[in-house]
């Protein structure tokens, strides 16, 4: 009996863990294409085009209007899939949002918003919360592909049974352009470091660790392949690692730099030949991106070595009849090779009656301190359990394990 007693008290003892479920859905470029709009919106929101045409909407000498660091998240969340579910204030008023290792910020739209994006999204309402802290001092930040303004509070946020308290969030109160009209998603809630918020306060996750509220400071996320029998879809772990979700052992490697999940990576090889930053670069782990970048020069090259043409949009297409004579490309991370095919690394849409198939890799340029950087987003993530340990500032991969279709 004693025996028994124990082990119930160290299962609960050990159960600051909370499984979010993420779903997937069509990206906000599928639902664009779909409808025809692609093109158009792509030339509208350019981020010179869009910067010249809302700027005067902002307070003189907002930061995020310059070009810096959330600038640098440039159509971020057009291919973004994966969502999940929190809720805000007391009583829980909820919201799905995009957990996103590539920003740090919290927020929802506010029931006080009046851009056409807020009335189509659930809407945050202080006035019905006992728990809302009115902070008065507003922020902006600035995606690239939709820019947002916005007032600062603090509020109880709960992700399934885990709760923290006073977390500093922002109510979006200005959203211009369509970017987010089309978004299924209400918000964002970045699990990246303080560094890179624009908001002030501890992130989400900082104040999971400082209430204790985790029993360790790790998150995990598995992102399931496109199938029919995908369950979950996707699931973001809170405070520990989920050992069914993945195969073979943790390859860990240090964050380089705090601000992104930024670790380094020795080389990419198309077809075991390595091709492309020889010498080692930096790469940043991004759940809020879809797909793979890197410096346009170097994927440019990479796009012709995997056959792919552009479009007059920027995209590249590829011969989806000659998948399977694509090349691998390779990733040298921590001594270890992390090889994708091009049933990975091609994304596959159905527009009108006729399959298309799009490359996985974009060009994107993020300058650091320590160079050009690449972003492994869910193209890569998708193959490759991933854990974030603040405890340890390090991001471990591990072989994911997806059901046979």
């Amino acid at each position: 009996m004693l025996r028994l007693l124990l082990l119930l008290l160290s299962t609960w003892m050990g159960s600051a863990m909370d499984r979010v479920p993420l779903r997937r859905i069509p990206s906000i470029r599928s639902q664009l294409r779909a409808q025809g709009l692609l093109e158009d919106f792509l030339k509208d929101h350019r981020p010179d085009m869009f910067n010249r045409r809302y700027a005067q909407c902002y307070p003189p000498g907002t930061a995020s209007l310059r070009l810096g660091r959330s600038s640098e998240k440039i159509y971020n969340f057009m291919d973004a899939q994966y969502f999940g579910e929190i809720s805000v204030g007391n009583p829980p008023q909820n919201f799905s949002v995009i957990f996103d290792t590539g920003s740090a910020d919290l927020w929802v739209p506010s029931s006080y918003c009046v851009s056409q994006a807020c009335a189509l999204h659930r809407r945050f309402k202080a006035f019905e919360s006992n728990s809302f802290h009115h902070d008065g001092r507003t922020f902006g930040i600035h995606y690239g592909s939709g820019h947002l303004l916005g007032v600062m509070g603090r509020d109880t946020v709960k992700i399934g049974q885990l709760v923290t308290l006073n977390q500093e969030f922002g109510e979006s109160v200005y959203e211009p352009g369509s970017t987010f009209v089309t978004a299924k998603f209400d918000g964002v809630l970045g699990l990246a470091y303080q560094s890179l918020a624009e908001i002030l306060g501890n992130p989400f996750f900082d104040n999971m660790i400082a209430q204790k509220i985790v029993d360790e400071p790790v998150f995990s996320f598995y992102l399931s392949r496109r199938t029919k029998t995908s369950t979950p879809e996707g699931e973001l772990l809170l405070g520990g690692i989920d050992e069914a979700l993945y195969t073979g052992p943790i390859n860990w490697l240090p964050v380089s730099a705090k601000g992104y999940w930024q670790i380094k990576m020795e080389s990419v090889a198309v077809q075991g030949v390595s091709s492309f930053c020889p010498r080692g670069c930096q790469a940043i782990v991004d759940t809020g991106t879809s797909l793979i970048g890197g410096p346009t020069n170097e994927i440019l090259i990479l796009q012709q070595l995997i056959g792919a043409t552009p479009t007059n949009i920027g995209e590249f297409l590829i011969d989806c009849g000659r998948l399977s004579s694509l090349p691998h490309v390779t990733f040298i991370l921590g001594g270890k090779e992390y090889t994708l095919t091009s049933e990975h690394y091609v994304r596959k849409e159905m527009f009108g009656n006729r399959d298309l198939c799009f490359s996985g890799f974009q060009a994107i340029d993020i300058v650091s301190p320590e160079g050009p950087l690449w972003i492994l987003g869910d193209v890569f993530l998708t193959e490759y359990y991933s854990i974030f340990d603040r405890g340890h500032d390090r991001v471990g991969f591990a072989q994911a394990k997806h059901p046979i279709e």
